[in-house]
């Protein structure tokens, strides 16, 4: 598992992000406070406080990690 700190300040930014993740075949949480939610879950997200960056838990091995990261690279703080 990897976890990176990623920045949804609007709207726009949380519907690129959720196509994006949806895209892999692995889970992804956002951890907000004591707050766990399913990153690909549009609602979930608007649940969380988006005015501070959020902890994205990645769970999947190393090398398809970095996958991931490179394209989420617009959404990392």
């Amino acid at each position: 598992m990897k976890t990176v700190k990623i920045s949804l300040n609007s709207i726009d930014k949380v519907k690129a992000f959720v196509n994006e993740i949806t895209k892999f075949d692995v889970d992804f949480d956002l951890v907000s406070g004591r707050y766990v939610i399913d990153a690909k879950s549009i609602m979930g997200i608007f649940s969380l406080d988006l005015s501070k960056p959020i902890d994205l838990n990645i769970h999947a091995d190393a090398a398809e990690a970095e996958t991931i990261l490179s394209v989420l690279k617009p959404y990392l703080s």
